[in-house]
Formats: structure tokens, C-alpha cells, sequence
């Protein structure tokens, strides 16, 4: 049993019947007052985020988290399927496990987030960045360069990111998988 003075970033707890990974935290002393934690936790299983505040000393149910790199297979209707690199099986994840999946394309290495007790998959994070080929780009707008101009661009994954003037169909980028932004284009 861990208190909220443990409570860290992507620490697993379970509270309100439902098992959730700090995704925020902070630690507040006030002049007047007891301490306390300000958090935003998002459900592992349904994906809701939702603001809470412990007091300071309160306890907290701690749940036991091992990882382990999965390759992304293919995807149907209901959600991902998924293979462990070890020992080959497979594993399938619903659509709400993951957070921008719209970013992987077959092949791609994935953590995947297991309860340690009976090994049912809470959650899967990807790498903090992919590259993607451009497949459709807007065209730019000529004398529009006074700013950081952004157009929309289609990448190989079919997810819709903002890109600079200078990106043509056929470059490739690489795109941040926490807010599926543009962070630059990479040479080959």
C-alpha cells in the first residue's frame, strides 16, 4: 500500500473501481492548509481522463505493472493485434488502449503494459516518435511564409498531420506519437 506522496508519472493505481496511470501530477504546499496532490489520471481500460486531488498521506492502491515490446500486426474492426518478439504469441488490444494508434503501421515496436498478477494488457505506448511517408500534401499558399506556415499532409498510416510548406507528397517525417505534430523531415 503506497501513499500520494509515491505518486509519480505512469505510476498504475487503482481507484473508483477502475485501474488508472498518472498521466500529471503535482505536489502543493500551501501557506495555508494541508498539502496536497493535484493528479490527472486516465483510465487504462477506457481511456476517460479525469482530474483528482489526494490529500497529503492519503493511501493508494498500487497496481504492479511489468512491460514488454510487442510488434504491431494488423487491425480489424474491433481493435490491434499484436505479437510478443519473445516467445511469438499473440495479443489483441482495443482501440481505445491506444492513445494516436492512427500513427503505427505494421511492423512497429510497441511496450506494452501488463498487469503483473494475471498479465491482461492494460495499455500499450508507442515509441516517443515515428517516421512516416507523406502520401498526400496540400499545396502551399505562394507569399503565405510570413509565419510558420502549416498545411494539412496524408501520411502512409492515413493520419492527417500539419506540415510545413515544404513538404511534397513522397517525403519522409518524423512525427511526435504524444501529439501527433510534425517534428522534422528526415534525408534518406
Amino acid at each position: 500500500m503506497a501513499t500520494s506522496n509515491d505518486i509519480k508519472k505512469g505510476l498504475c493505481i487503482e481507484f473508483s473501481n477502475d485501474i488508472f496511470k498518472v498521466v500529471e501530477f503535482m505536489h502543493v504546499k500551501p501557506g495555508k492548509g494541508p498539502a496536497f496532490v493535484r493528479t490527472k489520471l486516465k483510465s487504462v481500460t477506457n481511456g476517460k481522463v479525469l482530474d483528482n486531488t489526494f490529500s497529503a498521506g492519503h493511501k493508494i492502491d498500487e497496481v504492479k505493472v511489468i512491460t514488454r515490446k510487442f510488434q504491431y500486426l494488423y487491425d480489424d474492426e474491433n481493435g490491434f493485434h499484436f505479437m510478443n518478439n519473445e516467445d511469438f504469441s499473440q495479443l489483441y488490444l482495443n482501440k481505445e488502449m491506444i492513445e494516436n494508434s492512427n500513427l503505427m503501421k505494421a511492423g512497429e515496436e510497441v511496450t506494452i503494459i501488463l498487469k503483473e498478477a494475471d498479465e491482461t494488457p492494460l495499455s500499450a505506448e508507442l515509441p516517443q516518435s515515428v517516421y512516416l511517408e507523406v502520401i498526400e500534401a496540400d499545396p502551399g499558399v505562394k507569399g503565405n511564409t510570413a509565419t510558420n506556415a502549416l498545411k494539412n499532409a496524408i501520411v502512409e498510416t492515413g493520419a492527417r498531420v500539419m506540415v510545413p510548406l515544404f513538404i511534397e507528397a513522397g517525403d519522409k517525417i518524423k512525427v511526435s506519437t504524444e501529439d501527433c505534430s510534425y517534428l522534422e523531415r528526415v534525408k534518406e
